[in-house]
């Protein structure tokens, strides 16, 4: 007999990774099957639907409602997983400081947050995407420049935000813009890096992370760090923000050096950015991650890898800080599981220019299973992965259930990690990823980079050791490491 029960809270939010981390204390509840906590958009309803734990209550609850589903074994553990759901939710609404149960005030608008901050000139927008770009309007409408977090927003409105920006004299970072550091303050997934005179632009989080990264621990820093947003240089967009992002450190004084991160733009768009890139009389580099030759102008350099990039710019090398090496059978399989996008795209590339063919995103269950057919690296922070579901750099613990499929393979001789740090990562990633290790019943030889500096929450060094304590080689950068797990299966020179 299966219980399905839902309790549906009336204008109530929470972000996804909480209530992953609630539905997970629900779900080890003794008897208990299954367990969701969601917002109730369409989208979020339809992967309750799926789960098989949606009840009739759920079905009509609106985008602004909260989601409490189980699924049970019986009425009584159906009943207590309710109740335990109240419990906690409670109990986080009380230490929120919203409402009776806290003494701190916190904004519920963004009227009520400019009253309080009346000199703000930057607003940030998380919510789900079905309403980013309503309060991104709202922001550009009392003459803010804005970053939008939040990804799964439609391009249509993407493209008139960011008109609408343009027109205003604005700076419109995003949608699922992850990083930024504006003047020395990290936004979103960001890191503690020392202020400087490189300036970054990039159409990816956690490319600018690895760049900035790779920087500080060269001894160098960054001015200003200013994401666009992944679909920034589609033909559609036609580059906006980039644009402006030139235009912004070109007048900066204190910039120097610009380094462009992007995937392959469009042609046109291509064209558009690196003829405004030779009107500046800076010097740039350009990492297109996957181009071919590119035509550049006489004060840009091309950089194939974000290492390069981060070398070129700052001038020096990171040491490699790897680990003992590693033993593994050659000619094996290679399974890169990544939460990073353009870590992914980074790790494809150099195994494509040494001539081994990966395929990339599955659907997340029996990632494992689908290796076996060739090399796979995965990105798990892609917009399919984490509908309903949190971004992996928030809850690394989306990525064990792979991890253990693509570990029980015999045919996996290698598994490839990234590590990503910072502020709004998870606070102890490391140690997430080396209890999944440690428990392993077979254990393929794992290569993994940390995208961080000491002076993030985590600690670059403590992190690394902590990974090297439950034998994983670490690598000092995405490509180091990726050319190291190719070396394992007998590619390349490592």
């Amino acid at each position: 007999m299966t219980i399905v029960r839902n309790e549906v809270r009336r204008g109530t939010y929470l972000d996804s990774v909480a209530l992953m981390r609630l539905a997970r204390e629900l779900t080890a509840m003794p008897d208990v099957e299954d367990a969701g906590l969601m917002i109730g958009t369409p989208a979020n309803r339809e992967i309750l639907r799926e789960a098989g734990v949606l009840a009739a209550a759920g079905e009509a609850a609106g985008p602004g409602d909260l989601i409490v589903a189980v699924r049970a074994k019986t009425e009584a553990a159906a009943t207590g997983a309710i109740a335990r759901a109240r419990q906690l939710l409670e109990a986080r609404r009380a230490s929120s400081g919203i409402g009776d149960g806290g003494n701190a005030w916190q904004p519920r608008t963004l009227r009520s947050g400019l009253e309080t901050m009346p000199d703000a000139n930057l607003a940030l927008i998380s919510v789900p995407g079905d309403f980013a770009a309503a309060e991104a309007r709202k922001a550009l409408d009392r003459g803010l420049n804005v970053m939008i977090f939040s990804d799964n927003v439609a391009l249509a409105d993407e493209v008139a935000l960011k008109r609408e920006a343009r027109e205003r004299g604005l700076l419109l970072m995003g949608p699922d813009c992850g990083t930024a550091i504006i003047a020395g303050l990290p936004l979103g997934f960001a890191n503690a890096v020392p202020r400087g005179d490189i300036g970054i632009i990039g159409a990816s989080g956690t490319g600018i992370q690895e760049v900035s990264c790779l920087i500080a621990r060269a001894g160098r820093g960054i001015s200003h760090a200013i994401g666009t947003g992944g679909r920034d240089l589609k033909a559609e967009v036609g580059g906006i923000t980039t644009l402006m992002a030139i235009d912004l450190l070109e007048a900066d004084p204190a910039t120097k050096h610009i380094v462009l991160i992007s995937k392959p733009p469009a042609e046109a768009v291509a064209q558009a950015v690196l003829e405004r890139v030779g009107r500046v009389t800076k010097p740039f580099t350009i990492c297109f991650l996957g181009s071919g030759d590119l035509k550049l102008p006489r004060n840009a350099q091309a950089a194939t890898t974000l290492e390069a990039a981060a070398r070129l710019a700052g001038g020096g090398q990171v040491a490699n800080i790897a680990g003992q090496p590693t033993a593994a059978p050659k000619g094996a399989v290679l399974c890169g599981l990544f939460s990073g996008g353009t870590l992914c795209a980074e790790g494809q590339v150099i195994a494509r220019q040494q001539g081994v063919t990966v395929t990339s995103n599955a659907p997340i269950t029996g990632v494992a299973k689908l290796a076996a057919g060739g090399h796979k690296l995965i990105d798990l922070g892609d917009d399919e992965f984490t509908r309903g579901r949190p971004h992996p750099m928030l809850e690394p613990a989306v990525r064990d259930q792979p991890l253990r499929e693509a570990a029980a393979r015999s045919d996996v001789a290698v598994i490839l990690i990234d590590v990503v740090l910072g502020f709004g990562a998870h606070a102890d990633p490391a140690a997430q990823l080396a209890a999944v290790v440690l428990g392993l019943p077979r254990k393929p030889a794992i290569v993994a980079s940390v995208t961080g500096t000491d002076a993030d929450p985590q600690n670059y060094t403590r992190q690394v050791a902590k990974l090297k304590a439950a034998g994983i080689e670490v690598a000092a950068s995405n490509a180091a490491a990726t050319r190291r797990a190719l070396a394992l299966i007998g590619v390349g020179g490592g």
